[in-house]
């Protein structure tokens, strides 16, 4: 049951915030707990163990939590079981078992990870009480697809959180924006990239193979951002204090930039758990570079088991090495050069991201480029489809832009914003009632 549905919004969310803000603050996280098992439940009610893996976890990291303070062999048999876990499902389909990825494994585990790794480095107090640990890991806003939360900050707010009106007004409206975001515009950008995929990769137009990118870079984004937004509005309705997990990333100006700017949680992650940990940048240039490799492959991994993401991988890790070179140097002193260069980079980048096949990747190569042959090309699809979905390319563009963000401070919590956040909740509830069940993209890793 994801953000986006009719379930969630109408009967879930008011039934769990009511339980919620009737019980005293002690009982608070207990409800919580309850809750996002309930939550957990209903995506995964034909497959139980998936919840029985889940906590199983969750009790071996909360036992293991009370005696980690200077047992490095009890950390590493705590990360060794998480990373099994994790790669072991993720690649259980190459061996043709046909097992699913359990929901929300790939973030919960690096919370779990993250949680370990701090009591062991004594940054924080292990958490002895387990409700509190349960509501900790399972706290539905985050469960599924992040944004990872710091473990200390995360404890900390577990004992010390005030439930407002000011944060339930200001939750309510993230969330209508998150909704407004995925619902109105994602999803409908998304059926152009559907389009490209029913006319087939070898047979686009070179038109249409880059408005396809552009389309699915859109998607991506709105989609993912929109989910951000979503799970921030909730946890303050829950009291907590998300953090940002997208900063505008198609305006920045290198690809270091713009991996400080996307998916924020999951780089601060493997920044303070992988890069540093392995010396950062204090060893030397080789071994700097080696240490962006094995981060950049291991964010490859993590995303998916076709090789394909092991290629984007490694196409972002040539690319951010290169500006560290020197081509970095050159960015930033011409914006012309730095924006051209992303507009290029970009869209080539999350091509490896959407395509499994290399095959596949080989023939859309041949499209953009205009270098393939030997098969009928639509010569006119550029036309048709641009103009079917012109208005919403053009709002998406300017929404992953700086600009409407800056424009809408100046109206928020004003009677104009209040009356356009209702007209886009409903709209949004009309188009859930009449679509199919369009999940979240980041539910898949």
């Amino acid at each position: 049951m994801g953000f986006n549905t009719l379930p969630f919004i109408f009967i879930f969310l008011p039934v769990f915030l009511a339980v919620y803000y009737l019980m005293p603050e002690r009982l608070r996280n207990g409800v919580l707990t309850l809750g996002s098992l309930v939550f957990y439940l209903l995506g995964t009610w034909k497959r139980p163990w998936c919840l029985a893996l889940l906590l199983g976890l969750m009790a071996l990291t909360w036992l293991s939590g009370r005696k980690l303070a200077g047992s490095k062999p009890l950390l590493v048999g705590n990360l060794l079981v998480l990373g099994l876990c994790l790669f072991g499902f993720k690649y259980a389909g190459l061996l043709g078992s046909g097992i699913a990825l359990p929901l929300g494994l790939s973030f919960y585990s690096f919370q779990m990870a993250a949680y370990v790794i701090d009591v062991y480095r004594g940054r924080m107090e292990p958490e002895e009480c387990p409700v509190s640990y349960a509501a900790e890991i399972l706290m539905f806003p985050k469960l599924l697809s992040g944004p990872l939360m710091d473990p200390a900050d995360l404890k900390e707010q577990m004992y010390r959180r005030t439930c407002t009106l000011r944060k339930l007004d200001a939750g309510l409206r993230d969330f209508i924006i998150g909704l407004s975001m995925k619902v109105l515009l994602a999803n409908q950008i998304g059926g152009l990239w559907r389009q490209v995929k029913t006319i087939g990769f070898e047979s686009v137009s070179t038109p249409m193979a880059w408005l396809g990118l552009v389309a699915y870079s859109l998607q991506l984004y709105l989609d993912f951002c929109g989910y951000s937004w979503m799970a921030i509005g909730v946890g303050e309705l829950l009291g907590f204090r998300l953090p940002r997990n997208f900063e505008h990333p198609y305006a920045a100006r290198s690809m270091r930039d713009f991996w400080r700017r996307w998916h924020i949680s999951l780089s601060s992650w493997f920044r303070d758990y992988v890069y540093i940990p392995l010396g950062g940048s204090k060893k030397g240039e080789g071994r700097t570079y080696l240490n962006l490799l094995v981060v950049w492959l291991f964010t490859g991994l993590w995303h998916g088991s076709t090789l394909n993401f092991l290629l984007w991988g490694l196409f972002l890790f040539a690319l951010i090495s290169l500006e560290r070179l020197g081509w970095g140097k050159v960015l930033r002193r011409s914006q012309v050069i730095s924006r051209l260069y992303m507009l290029l980079v970009i869209p080539l980048s999350w091509m490896l991201f959407a395509i499994p096949s290399l095959k596949d990747i080989g023939s859309y190569i041949g499209r953009l480029f205009g270098f393939s042959g030997g098969t009928a090309v639509h010569a006119r699809d550029f036309l048709v489809y641009g103009r079917q979905y012109a208005v919403v390319l053009v709002i998406g563009l300017l929404v992953s832009t700086p600009l409407p963000e800056k424009l809408w401070r100046r109206i928020r919590t004003s009677p104009l914003e209040t009356v356009l956040l209702l007209v886009l909740f409903w709209v949004c509830v009309y188009c859930m009632a009449v679509a199919t069940n369009d999940p979240f993209m980041y539910f898949s890793f």
